[in-house]
C-alpha cells in the first residue's frame, strides 16, 4: 500500500525533530493525541464522550465517527492538543460512561492514521499538464469532470493532505473542500475490545 494513503506515525524524536510535535503552550506542554473509542450506538453517546473534552476547555481538531463491524458499535477517533495528564483523567473518566466500550490513546502507540480528502477544482487553461503531474506526485486521482471542473480524491495523513492542497492551489483554483476526520488503528495484533 502506497505509503501516501496510509502511513505508520513517526517516532516521537523524529516529529520533535520536525518542529510540530510536541507543542509547547506557556508552562504546560501539550501533545497531539490521538483518541480511540468504541461506543454502544445509543441517542447521546457521542455529545456524552465529546463534552468530557469541551468541558476541560479543549477544542477538539477533528472527530470522525462511524459504524464499524458490528452493528450497534461505532467507533469514535478524536484528534486533540492538550497537557498530557489531562488528557489522561479525561480518559479514564471516559471509561466510566457507560456508552464506552473501550477507549486507547494512539499517541504514543506505533498506528496507522489516515484521513479522505475530496476537493473540486477549476482546471485553469494551459495548467492541464501541471495539474495532472500534481496528482499523480500526490497519488490523487479523479472521481468526477464537467466541462473544466474536477473532483478529486485524496488520502493520508493531515500533513500530506495540506501539502497536497498547497501544491494544488498553484495549479488550479480551488472551489470547494470537503475534509473526514482523522481514522486511525494500532499496527498489529492489537485490536479495542469489542471490535473482533
Amino acid at each position: 500500500m502506497s505509503s501516501t494513503l496510509l502511513s505508520r506515525s513517526a517516532h516521537p524524536a523524529e516529529t520533535e525533530q520536525q518542529g510540530w510535535w510536541p507543542h509547547r503552550q506557556g508552562r504546560h506542554q501539550t501533545m497531539r493525541h490521538i483518541i480511540s473509542l468504541l461506543l454502544q450506538n445509543e441517542a447521546g453517546a457521542l455529545a456524552r464522550v465529546a463534552g468530557l473534552f469541551s468541558a476541560r476547555g479543549y477544542n477538539i481538531e477533528s472527530l470522525s465517527v462511524a459504524a464499524t463491524h458490528e452493528p450497534q458499535v461505532s467507533r469514535l477517533t478524536l484528534v486533540i492538543y492538550g497537557d498530557e495528564a489531562v488528557i489522561d483523567q479525561i480518559i479514564k473518566q471516559s471509561r466510566k460512561l457507560i456508552d464506552v466500550l473501550d477507549v486507547v490513546d494512539l499517541t504514543s502507540r506505533a498506528h496507522l492514521e489516515s484521513e479522505l480528502l475530496i476537493v473540486k477544482v477549476e482546471v485553469m487553461v494551459g495548467r492541464e499538464d501541471a495539474l495532472d503531474a500534481c496528482l499523480y506526485r500526490h497519488h490523487s486521482f479523479t472521481i468526477d469532470e464537467t466541462d473544466r471542473v474536477r473532483t478529486l480524491q485524496f488520502a493520508g495523513r493531515g500533513e500530506l493532505v495540506d501539502a497536497f492542497l498547497r501544491e494544488l492551489s498553484g495549479v488550479s483554483r480551488l472551489l470547494e473542500l470537503a475534509r473526514s476526520g482523522t481514522a486511525a488503528v494500532e499496527c498489529g495484533k492489537a485490536i479495542l475490545a469489542g471490535a473482533g
